[in-house]
């Protein structure tokens, strides 16, 4: 591991002691309001329909893994490089009696076996940690059987680039959409290193790895808001926030 990657694990390890602080309303959340986004329900409805088995890439807080359970999934393997975040997500997960079990590893290298998963869920914050883009669409060809889908819902590439300005929307003038990463000194990254991954090197990724695209949506929505209530002007319906990508192994 080198120094990049060690500095945003420690980064990573402290930010998720939220996930400890807050555990109790988060197992309240998990056990009554723990649901995919619309859109996303829609678009893998006829997957979890066949009950398969998933693995979650950077599983975070791990409210996705209950709300797949839920939406029909057979079982959901979480992998996270914070031992406090798959801690914290495997102690929910038996308290509420769920097919979810946790791996700390990092992305890519998931020490899981070749062609174990029908679908392999990720996103939400969990690309802009990836410093080989790759290498991780390689990793995720590996884990799903043949028929198998790749599934990301994420923050838009562009998105580094809107100001948090309320008036208007506005383009930070220290980013660039094709800079290879920036410095985040907000919460949660708490000054790590985040890597841009444009939609074209995302997509040319995927198609790389062997994986045919299915479906690829951008949409005005973020898929995160601050807690205090904060409305940036830039997502008022302009500009892009978010995407899913769809992608199966032939």
């Amino acid at each position: 591991m080198d120094e990049v990657v060690r500095s945003n694990r420690e980064a990573w390890e402290k930010a998720s002691t939220k996930h400890v602080l807050e555990y109790d309303d988060l197992l309240e959340e998990a056990r009554s309001d723990a649901r995919l986004f619309e859109r996303e329900a829609e678009l893998l409805r006829p997957l979890l329909d066949s009950r398969p088995t998933v693995v979650h890439f950077q599983s975070g807080h791990g409210l996705d893994d209950v709300a797949l359970v839920k939406a029909g999934a057979h079982q959901v393997v979480g992998v996270d490089y914070s031992s406090v975040a798959a801690g914290a997500a495997q102690r929910r997960a038996v308290e509420l009696g769920l097919s979810c079990r946790y791996v700390v590893a990092e992305v890519p290298g998931v020490p899981v076996k070749d062609g174990c998963a029908d679908l392999v869920y990720t996103g939400k914050g969990a690309l802009i940690w990836m410093r080989d883009i790759a290498a991780w669409a390689r990793d995720a060809a590996r884990v799903l059987r043949p028929g198998g889908h790749l599934f990301v819902y994420e923050a838009h590439p562009a998105v580094p680039l809107w100001t948090w300005d309320e008036d208007e929307p506005r383009i930070r003038p220290d980013r660039s959409y094709f800079a290879p990463s920036h410095i985040n000194d907000t919460f949660p990254a708490n000054g790590a290193q985040e890597w841009q991954w444009n939609l074209g090197q995302i997509v040319t990724a995927v198609v790389a790895a062997g994986l045919e695209i299915k479906t690829l949506e951008e949409y005005a929505e973020p898929f995160w808001r601050p807690a205090d209530g904060h409305n940036a002007a830039a997502w008022s319906g302009r500009l892009p926030n978010s995407y899913a990508l769809l992608a199966r192994r032939p």
